[in-house]
């Protein structure tokens, strides 16, 4: 549950509501981001001292351990309240140091995006070929893997022939 700024001013000191009072909307967006960090670090300091301070009281409530330092007897919800107003602060710083993140990232890819653009334009546009009809070249010789064997002239016709005289041998002995 938040608490509203009257809340919180009653239940902190001066010096902590200044600290908290600038992680509240308009306050937070005059912060740069190093501002935010050391806030932040602030914060974290004072909620880990409330928080262990609400430890000691709650301990203290059940009798195990003897009270610290001179301190009049309180309760141990006044440690934990402040405990969950500088811890929505921190919830609060978190989320803005988050957006301020996201919008330099944003604004990053942009200039890039914005800088691949503007060196695609430089370098002119693509040459495309043309929709119409081209005349093709015809299908390509597919060159021959089978080996050539080279016969000399002379041999040319030599088997035939020989093939004749052969069979012309054998009819005479007829």
């Amino acid at each position: 549950m938040s608490l509203s700024c009257r809340s919180e001013r009653n239940l902190l000191n001066h010096e902590e509501f200044e600290t908290v009072r600038v992680t509240h909307h308009p306050a937070i967006y005059d912060l740069d981001v190093d501002a935010l960090q050391d806030v932040k670090t602030r914060l974290r300091l004072m909620r880990d001292k409330e928080r262990t301070l609400g430890f000691q009281k709650r301990r203290e409530m059940r009798g195990k351990v003897e009270p610290r330092g001179s301190n009049f007897p309180g309760t141990a919800e006044k440690p934990l309240q402040k405990k969950q107003v500088f811890a929505s602060a921190l919830k609060r710083l978190n989320k803005e140091v988050a957006r301020i993140k996201n919008f330099e990232a944003r604004q990053s890819l942009l200039q890039s995006a914005h800088k691949a653009l503007a060196l695609k334009q430089a370098t002119g546009r693509a040459e495309h070929p043309s929709a119409a009809a081209t005349p093709g070249q015809g299908m390509r010789l597919a060159a021959s893997n089978k080996r050539r064997s080279t016969i000399p002239g002379s041999q040319i016709g030599s088997v035939s022939q020989a093939t004749k005289q052969a069979q012309a041998v054998r009819d005479s002995r007829d």
